[in-house]
C-alpha cells in the first residue's frame, strides 16, 4: 500500500511511502520479503530447523522466530553477546523470540565475528544437527528474489526510490526491479562504504547510489534530532518510523529535499521496511539515559 505524505515540500516535489511494514503483524516489511523464498527453499530441502544470527534487538531474529512458529520449523538464534544469556526477560526482542519457540546460542562478540567461517558452522551442525542456515539479516539469493517483488507496476510513476540499507539485500532487490528511468537511493544505517561491494554481488545495474550522511553515528545510534523528527513525523502523517533504519532514511530524504538535492517536480517513493518491534528496546535504552522517548 502506498500512502501520500502531506509534508510541505519545495519545488513541486512529492512524496509517497510504501507501507511494507503492514505486510504482516510480526514478519514485517523486508523481513517478510526476505523470508518468503528462504522458507520455500527450506521446505524443498526437507529441513525442519532454521538457524540464523543476530544481535540483542534484531528485527531478523524476531521475524525468523515467528516465521518458524507459523510455518512449523524449529528455530535457533545465534546471538551476539554471551552476557545476554541472563537478560532475556529484560529484552523485548529476545523474550518474543523465545515465546515463539526459538532456542538461543549465545556467543562472545569476538567469536561472533567468525560466524560465516566453515569451522564455526561445522561446530553448530555438530551441536544441533542438520539445519537450514539463514544469513544474518537474511540476505542471500532467495532474499533478493523476494525483495525484487517490492516494486510493482503502480510504482512506475516515481523518479526516485529510497530505502534504508542494512546488509544490502533489500536495496539489491529494488535495484534489480527498478525501471530504467528510476534512481534508487540507499541510506545505510552503518558507517563505511563496504556495502557497495555487497550490493554489487547481487545487483548489476548502475541506477543507484548510497547516501552515507544520515547514519547518526552508526548502527543503533540515535540523537535528539532524530527522535524529535520521528515523533513529529508520526504526529503529522500517522506513519510510525523505527529509529535504526527507516527513521534515518526518511530524515535524510526530507533533509535533501530542503537542500534542493532533487530536481523540480521529482516524484519520490520511500520504502518503509518495517522494524517497528525495535522501538520498545530503543525506548528502554533511552529511558535509562533520561532521554526523550519515541512516541509512536
Amino acid at each position: 500500500m502506498n500512502q501520500k505524505i502531506t509534508y510541505q515540500l519545495p519545488n513541486g516535489v512529492t512524496l509517497e511511502i510504501k507501507r511494507e511494514d503492514l505486510l504482516h503483524s510480526y514478519i514485517s516489511g523486508n523481513k517478510f520479503r526476505k523470508m518468503k523464498y528462504n522458507l520455500l527453499q527450506a521446505k524443498a530441502e526437507n529441513q525442519e530447523t532454521l538457524l540464523t544470527f543476530g544481535g540483542a534487538y534484531s528485527n531478523h531474529i524476531s521475524a525468523v522466530a515467528y516465521a518458524g512458529k507459523e510455518q512449523g520449523f524449529k528455530t535457533i538464534g545465534v546471538i551476539r553477546g554471551d552476557e545476554l544469556g541472563d537478560k532475556i526477560a529484560e529484552n523485548p526482542t529476545l523474550s518474543f523470540a523465545q515465546e515463539c519457540g526459538m532456542h538461543f546460542e549465545f556467543v562472545t562478540r569476538e567469536a561472533y565475528r567468525f560466524k560465516t567461517e566453515p569451522d564455526f558452522i561445522a561446530n553448530l551442525k555438530d551441536k544441533f544437527g542438520s539445519f537450514y542456515l539463514v544469513p544474518e539479516g537474511g540476505t542471500n539469493k532467495y532474499a533478493i528474489k523476494g525483495c525484487e517483488e517490492i516494486l510493482t507496476e503502480e510504482d512506475a510513476k516515481f523518479d526516485y526510490v529510497c530505502c534504508a540499507v542494512g546488509t544490502g539485500g533489500t536495496i539489491s532487490g529494488i535495484i534489480n526491479s527498478a525501471l530504467p528511468h528510476q534512481k534508487v537511493l540507499g541510506f545505510p544505517a552503518l558507517k563505511g562504504d563496504f556495502l557497495k561491494d555487497e550490493i554489487r554481488k547481487f545487483a548489476a545495474s548502475k541506477n543507484w547510489e548510497l547516501i552515507t550522511d544520515y547514519h547518526f553515528g552508526g548502527y543503533g545510534k540515535v540523537d535528539e534530532d532524530l527522535i524529535q523528527f520521528i515523533n513529529q513525523f508520526y504526529k503529522q502523517t500517522q506513519v510510525p518510523l523505527d529509529p535504526v533504519y527507516t527513521g534515518k532514511m526518511v530524515f535524510g530524504v526530507i533533509d535533501l529535499i530542503q537542500k534542493n538535492y532533487f530536481p523540480n517536480n521529482a516524484k519520490i517513493l520511500l520504502i518503509h521496511t518495517g522494524g517497528l518491534q525495535g522501538i520498545q528496546g530503543m525506548n528502554a535504552l533511552l529511558k535509562n539515559k533520561n532521554k526523550t522517548l519515541i512516541d509512536v
